[in-house]
């Protein structure tokens, strides 16, 4: 389950993707996000899973990479489906007792799957095209007329920063855990709900341990090194829009426009 988690994970490659502006990532996966939510007909979905293709495929990333990044996500899948399945009122399908499937249901949750399902994957596209630094470097300038507000846009943009880097971190250091308490006899799958859950106690607690301890080292040493945020601080690749990014623009702008036209036409 470890090596499914993608979200924090750089995959290198030489794409177009991946020599986009980090900000133009940024706000073009807002905005796929929010035309999952916009578009209701069948041809929304077709022209979304379209778009996506296009972007794994020029991305170069590995479909069954991305793929992979859903397994983590399993549990909530099922479950949202299931509700929706259940809990939405509408033409009965199939009745048992209190069970109940109606056609609304059945149609509603297909849709929040593929929503879920796209809303994984385009994410996993910008985290895999672009490094963590640029990933900071792009949120804090985007957020930055928020400073005119005193929002301290370069502290969370460095928060974020470190978040990610510490996923593999912390994904490497539950897997050497694990796997030396499973040489000292441990185990973490046989048993019921609760006898798992007691297993774990053995695997989380020298796991914080450890996550103390690194960002304790890591407060130290900026602190070593008189780090301090703030509009002084340079940057050794300032982020410039080029014609790629103009392109990629102009494709958002035709993507979210049919998609507005998906949705007034009913389609």
């Amino acid at each position: 389950m470890l090596k499914d988690i993608t979200i924090g994970q750089y995959y290198p490659a030489d794409s177009y993707i991946h020599r986009l502006d980090p900000r133009t990532k940024l706000i073009g996966t807002l905005v796929f996000i929010i035309s999952l939510f916009v578009f209701e007909g069948f041809f929304g979905y077709i022209w979304a899973t379209i778009f996506l293709a296009a972007v794994i495929g020029i991305s170069k990333v590995p479909f069954r990479y991305i793929v992979k990044g859903l397994k983590a996500i399993f549990v909530i899948l099922v479950f949202t489906m299931v509700f929706n399945i259940l809990l939405t009122p509408g033409e009965a399908l199939w009745q048992w007792k209190f069970i109940r499937i109606s056609r609304e249901g059945l149609v509603l949750a297909v849709k929040m799957g593929a929503r879920l399902i796209y809303l994984v994957m385009g994410s996993s596209i910008m985290t895999l095209t672009t490094t963590p630094n640029q990933l900071t470097d792009g949120l804090e300038r985007l957020l930055r007329p928020l400073n005119r507000i005193h929002v301290p846009v370069h502290e969370i943009a460095m928060m974020m920063s470190i978040a990610l880097r510490f996923i593999p971190i912390l994904m490497e250091e539950t897997d050497k855990i694990m796997k030396a308490q499973i040489a000292r006899g441990a185990d973490f799958e046989s048993g019921n709900l609760i006898k798992k859950a007691r297993n774990m106690v053995p695997l989380l607690v020298p796991l914080f341990i450890s996550a103390f301890r690194r960002a304790n080292d890591l407060a130290m040493a900026m602190e070593a090194r008189c780090y301090h945020g703030g509009d002084s601080r340079t940057q050794m690749k300032p982020l410039r829009y080029r014609r790629g990014d103009m392109v990629a623009f102009f494709i958002l702008f035709l993507y979210f426009g049919a998609v507005i036209l998906f949705r007034r036409g009913g389609l």
